[in-house]
């Protein structure tokens, strides 16, 4: 509820300056626990500046705001000219997540500025340990065609900090700040020696190019570069051939955000902020939207039909045909409305239908970009029930905006939706529920050891649902070449991460898996929850969830690369109620031992995991 309070009555002197100037004035923006704070005002110089506080601690030193239009840096030579309170307090219904509610309660301030004629807004949202900040165009003649060739966002942190940098499905490399080399993707994590924990990221993102984080020019600094300009930071150098945002009227940039914990595992509280951030499209919730886990076939009518009775068998939604179903998928010639003479697909429709059984259906970006609006009625009538991207531009504005209006066509349509590749989410799931996972991970396709596997939940994890394309062991194939963690891992790590829809058994016919015993974990594993807790864990080291579905709790840990001993107190359980506890764990013989055990509310359940394994464990009530 916005109330135009005109201009702000209370301005805070402040004390302290920086290199960049020092602030006379400023606005305070405190979240309504009252521990996080942003401060945003102007220096000497009129250069539009901000900085966040923790618990009574400096986060970063003053940092700049602004962005380059059509030559012109809005943010410097500022004037505010008036500013907005509000305060906002929701809690919204979301059952394709990690809660089946989301607590949305943050307190905000809009400040009306002007650079050198041109009008733009600064919104600032403060929320318990996050803040989130955009810059608004509003409509104007000078916009009529207007391109942003750069981003001034800085984010000057008050001491040093090691950030854990990667790009879209690279590896994660450990640098301290100032010897960042290279650029890092949103989100990005950065831990200090004082054991401060802070996520950097982006929300809402539909319409603008893909951002990255790359060393600023204070000491622990980082300022934002547009992808592929690396070349081009000279703003002299920059040429309507460099990466740029084009518009005209109207702009909103993505959210750029900072949460804090004092832990790794609070961090966690920020991985629902990007649907925060994101409004939705309605405020009535679509029907059919069908979460679950997926098992892929191989391309012809028998393995479908193999696949759809597995699926049904084990408690498998969906049966996804990849890459082929349609020809060779980078050729033009391929066309997405035939298909290949050895999988009647039809058929396999219809068996699906008989089981409850939806198939998902992948299409290259280069059919979708010819053919998207004559796929969707099709696959509609052909009785298809998911889509799955592939190789799409996640990159530039072009190819973000266009995947913003795919989303929006396909879900109208009712299809359940899996991008994947270098896309990454921002929150759009709030404005398109059924986009319900994508990849922009480095999962079991690409060989993840354990230390990448224990770094992913306190990173690209806190951006929303990724797939992971699972990988197990059968009787016929270990898959030595994909796997470098244990079997336990990999049951454990369903639960770890999460994912509305889960790609299992990526490699491997669904006939080689005799195993029943191991996979019966799989079967029982839901993918999306009630209740989600981050237990323990650090960086790189280790990590226990514990979710709940209904009466149900899930557990998963794992080690990275080192043993790893502790214990959890089961103080999430029920008072007054026995459960039984089924534990999957390592039997150091390439197999699984699975143990029963009696629990209740409080108890101290030990856990000891050797390196690079892992454990899985369901507890349920017993019944009276």
């Amino acid at each position: 509820m916005k109330n135009c309070t005109g201009i702000l009555a209370a301005l805070i002197l402040l004390l302290s300056g920086t290199c960049i100037g020092q602030v006379k004035s400023s606005y305070e923006v405190t979240s309504p626990d009252s521990k996080t704070k942003l401060f945003i005002g102007l220096n000497g110089q009129k250069d539009l500046l901000y900085r966040v506080s923790f618990n009574g601690e400096e986060l970063t030193a003053w940092s700049k705001l602004g962005l380059v239009i059509n030559t012109v840096k809005i943010g410097e030579n500022t004037t505010i000219v008036h500013g907005w309170r509000s305060a906002h307090k929701e809690s919204f219904a979301w059952s394709l997540g990690e809660n089946d509610h989301i607590s949305n309660n943050y307190n905000q301030l809009t400040l009306g500025c002007s650079s050198s004629a041109l009008a733009f807004h600064i919104v600032v949202r403060v929320f318990n340990g996050s803040v989130a900040f955009r810059y608004e165009l509003p409509q104007q003649s000078s916009l009529k065609s207007a391109r942003i060739s750069s981003e001034q966002t800085e984010f000057n942190m008050k001491n040093p900090y090691t950030i854990y940098q990667y790009n879209q499905e690279s590896v994660f490399t450990p640098t301290p700040i100032d010897s960042l080399n290279s650029t890092c993707d949103f989100p990005a994590t950065l831990v200090s020696k004082h054991h401060r924990y802070v996520s950097i990221g982006e929300a809402d993102n539909h319409n603008y190019f893909k951002s990255e984080l790359v060393k600023g020019k204070l000491s622990n600094s980082l300022s934002m570069i547009f992808h592929s300009a690396l070349n081009h930071r000279d703003e002299e150098s920059i040429t309507k051939k460099s990466p740029s945002v084009f518009f005209s009227g109207q702009f909103q940039s993505p959210w750029r955000t900072i949460s804090i914990a004092e832990n790794a595992i609070g961090l966690h509280q920020a991985s629902e902020l990007n649907l925060k951030l994101t409004a939705p499209t309605s405020a009535k919730w679509p029907t059919g939207i069908k979460p679950g886990k997926l098992v892929r076939s191989q391309l012809n009518t028998q393995s479908g039909i193999d696949a759809v009775n597995f699926a049904a068998s084990h408690n498998f939604q969906y049966v996804l045909f990849d890459a082929g179903w349609y020809g060779a998928e980078f050729r033009t010639t391929s066309d997405p409305e035939k298909v290949i003479p050895q999988l009647d697909l039809q058929r396999v429709i219809q068996e699906g239908k008989q089981k409850d059984i939806g198939i998902v259906l992948y299409v290259n970006a280069v059919g979708l970009r010819m053919k998207l609006d004559t796929l969707l009625p099709l696959y509609k009538k052909w009785g298809v029930s998911g889509l799955k991207f592939g190789f799409v531009d996640g990159l530039t504005q072009k190819g973000i905006s266009w995947l913003d209006t795919a989303i929006r066509k396909v879900n109208q349509y009712g299809f359940v939706l899996d991008i994947h590749d270098n896309y990454k989410p921002t929150g759009l799931s709030r404005r398109y529920p059924f986009l319900l996972t994508q990849e922009g991970i480095r999962g079991d396709e690409n060989s993840p050891d354990a230390f990448h596997n224990t770094v992913l939940p306190f990173t690209r994890f806190l951006a929303g649902p990724a797939d992971f394309t699972f990988c197990y062991p059968n009787s016929k194939n270990n898959f030595s070449k994909n796997l470098k963690v244990s079997k336990a891992q990999q049951l454990a790590l369903s639960v770890i991460y999460f994912s509305p829809l889960q790609s299992i058994f990526w490699y491997g016919t669904p006939l080689d898996y005799t195993n029943e015993p191991e996979i019966d974990f799989f079967t029982r594993v839901p993918t999306v929850w009630n209740e989600s807790r981050y237990l323990a864990g650090e960086i790189g080291e280790n990590i226990s969830v514990a979710r709940r579905q209904g009466g149900n709790w899930y557990i998963g840990s794992a080690a990275g690369l080192n043993d790893w001993t502790t214990t959890l107190k089961l103080d999430f359980l029920t008072d007054k109620k026995l459960y039984t506890a089924t534990v999957y764990e390592d039997d150091q013989l390439n197999g699984i031992r699975i143990r029963k055990i009696r629990v209740k509310k409080n108890d101290i359940f030990s856990i000891e995991i050797k390196a690079k394994c892992g454990q899985a464990i369901i507890i349920s009530p017993e019944k009276i």
